[in-house]
């Protein structure tokens, strides 16, 4: 590990937006915020793996992997970053690092690659992501980045976040670190206004972005920039002549909003856009916040008619909802500001929380969680599959709301599943979001197939497996106590097995 590299996750762990790191002592400190990776135990990912995630949502952008061609997994073709325009940021470019380049060093692969990314795609920028295996070897990455951005008149960032620094939190506040360092304050916007902010930590899944940005529309809010959902380069390059800086999820960027706070007196918040209490509280802290940075002083009284309006609206389309799910039970595995801005929305739906995951979480989280739920807070630090298995087949949860390596638990114990976290296809916040997401609860939970997985199969009761063919269909009996559903599934069996017609009774 470079001497720079240690120097800037020195940086980043002595961060004054994090609470919890500003109460340890100098020492503790110094030994950071992570534990080491264990070997076959970094599924949750790896620094390269979060710092690529962090910064490929800017979609203009060419994202470069120097190391083997297995690190380039491309991982946002299924967390669906939408892109409202260009297309290369889906692009996987790699390297493809040999035994050859192990031995004589890969930093004259790495510039050719550049070159003919340039020359094929001319990208605003190219990034540059350190891996494992080429860290290790040597190569210098910001050496030749530097170069190439000399050569070719294009800014080429190395983002230098090699896995074994560490896990997926500390790369994304690497990637964070390589914006603060080569992007952010390189240009100039074409115009300012009173009332441009930026976005940081969104990602605009499922183009959720898209939901938000037309409230701020209506009340002449301009987004200079997201960092980094549908991002472009030089509006992020411009990002330091915003008023206003809004956190969406502090886990992953609070190191942006700090150091612009720093450098540039930009002041920022943290909120949420998921639930109808949340989306209007954060449209009255923008508006609030731009006011006293000389926005015109009528944007908050315009904010409140605008909340009054979408509120109104969205109450009345989940009225349905609401009584069909009252006294529902959820199971939400999830972290970081889902676990609690997503525990506000489904109270808002008549929900009942029976634990909600707090594993990705900040002490601020969690505090949030206290405050939303009050002494019911039922927080789970780090819950097993086999414990997840238990809750629901013991029927203590009705629906599990969790990322998708966790669905399987909720199928084997056949309770009903929806995907809250980044491979959802659909958008969750916003006012409109609200609504789509207590829609597709009730989906979930009202869906018919349930009934039938839960129905015993024949060969259950008494061990003894039913035949399905002959004459022996015909004289079958299901077991007992079985459910109507069940009867009318064998006696179909029987029917069939026999050559009558569905409603024909055998003689």
């Amino acid at each position: 590990m470079s001497v720079s590299l240690k120097a800037r996750i020195a940086e980043v762990f002595n961060e004054p937006g994090c609470g919890k790191n500003q109460g340890k002592s100098e020492k503790e400190r110094k030994k950071g915020c992570t534990r080491q990776l264990a070997p076959g135990a970094a599924a949750g990912g790896c620094a390269f793996d979060g710092a690529k995630i962090a910064l490929q949502p800017i979609v203009d952008a060419a994202h470069l992997v120097h190391g083997p061609i297995a690190c380039e997994g491309n991982s946002w073709d299924n967390r669906h970053a939408a892109s409202s325009g260009p297309q290369l940021y889906r692009s996987g470019f790699t390297t493809d690092v040999n035994e050859f380049d192990v031995i004589y060093g890969g930093e004259k692969r790495l510039f050719k690659s550049v070159r003919e990314i340039i020359e094929k795609y001319d990208p605003p920028a190219v990034f540059v992501y350190q891996t494992c295996v080429t860290a290790l070897i040597g190569d210098d990455i910001e050496a030749v980045c530097k170069r190439a951005s000399e050569r070719f008149g294009k800014p080429v960032i190395a983002v230098n976040a090699p896995g074994f620094a560490g896990p997926k939190n500390l790369g994304n506040k690497l990637g964070g670190e390589a914006l603060l360092d080569y992007v952010i304050g390189t240009r100039e916007p074409e115009y300012t206004t009173p009332c441009d902010i930026n976005i940081i930590g969104e990602y605009n899944l499922s183009g959720e972005l898209w939901q938000v940005k037309p409230l701020l529309d209506a009340l002449g809010i301009r987004v200079l920039s997201c960092i980094s959902g549908d991002g472009r380069y030089n509006e992020i390059a411009s990002a330091h002549r915003a008023r206003v800086n809004m956190m969406v999820c502090s886990k992953s960027m609070i190191n942006i909003a700090t150091r612009m706070q720093q450098r540039y007196g930009i002041p920022y918040f943290e909120g949420s856009f998921y639930g109808i209490g949340d989306m209007s509280e954060a449209l009255r802290q923008i508006a609030r916040l731009l006011v006293q940075q000389g926005a015109p002083g009528d944007l908050p009284e315009r904010a409140e008619r605008l909340i009054e309006v979408e509120e109104a609206r969205a109450w009345k389309r989940i009225a349905h909802y609401r009584q069909r799910l009252a006294g529902k039970r959820v199971l939400l595995i999830t972290g970081g500001v889902k676990s609690w801005s997503v525990v506000a929305a489904l109270q808002e739906a008549g929900l009942e929380i029976v634990g909600t995951s707090v594993k990705k979480s900040t002490p601020q989280d969690k505090e949030k969680i206290r405050e939303i739920m009050g002494d019911d807070a039922h927080m789970i630090d780090d819950m097993t599959p086999r414990e997840m298995y238990q809750m629901l087949s013991q029927a203590r949860a009705d629906i599990m709301l969790s990322g998708g390596r966790s669905q399987f638990v909720a199928l084997k114990a056949r309770m009903p599943w929806l995907d809250i976290n980044q491979e959802r296809h659909h958008p969750y916040s916003g006012y409109e979001g609200m609504v789509e997401l207590v829609h597709e609860i009730d989906r979930a939970i009202s869906n018919p197939v349930w009934q039938q997985v839960r129905i015993a199969a024949p060969w259950d009761d008494d061990g003894v497996v039913v035949a399905t063919t002959g004459a022996a269909a015909a004289t079958a009996l299901p077991p007992s106590g079985a459910p109507a559903a069940g009867m009318d599934f064998l006696a179909n069996i029987a029917r069939k097995a026999m050559g009558l017609a569905p409603d024909e009774l055998p003689a």
